[in-house]
């Protein structure tokens, strides 16, 4: 999963997972002063800085591992890493930031792995549709547009489901021949 900076990845990963969770998170500082925006989250004193952790056990021989990436730049080196044998992505949105989301769109799309974009449904803010997130971030027909509550273990777990499907989709999808 991965997303702008503030956008819940650790909350979502947190709320999903049936172990506490691994969280690589640091205390900001001053050296994040005119890199990273923290006025846009108020409230956010720690940041992730390789990755977060969970798992989710679906049946007996069968668990889903999920990872949460950091949103900031100059932690993307990270990125390839966490990605090596995922089946699909998700990229969550925090609508009063969407500008924040297009580098997630381009790695994945980048990349060939299926992913949905996922809105996160902050408390006291003002909700954007799927439709509306859609032309705005010019989100393709073929990739899913949800909203979810990241604190919600319940539509967390719908998300990842709904992520599944779509990799799944793409899966069985004819491929068509670049000329």
């Amino acid at each position: 999963m991965a997303g702008g900076f503030g956008a819940g990845k650790t909350t979502f990963v947190g709320a999903v997972s049936e172990i506490d969770p691994l969280r690589t998170e640091a205390l900001m500082t001053t050296a994040s002063v005119g890199v990273d925006r923290a006025e846009a989250v108020p409230g956010k004193f720690a940041t992730t800085v390789a990755m977060d952790f969970g798992r989710l056990t679906l049946a007996d021989d069968l668990v889903l591992y999920v990872f949460g990436t950091p949103g900031q730049h100059r932690f993307w080196f990270m990125w390839d890493d966490l990605v090596c044998g995922a089946v699909a992505a998700i990229v969550l949105v925090d609508t009063r930031r969407l500008a924040d989301s297009f580098a997630s769109i381009d790695f994945f799309e980048s990349r060939g792995l299926p992913f949905l974009v996922a809105i996160n449904q902050f408390q006291d803010t003002h909700q954007h549709g799927p439709e509306q997130v859609r032309e705005a971030l010019k989100i393709p027909p073929a990739v899913e547009v949800v909203t979810c509550d990241a604190r919600s273990p319940e539509s967390t777990k719908h998300t990842l489901i709904a992520a599944a499907e779509h990799a799944l989709a793409e899966h069985h999808a004819p491929r068509t021949r670049k000329a």
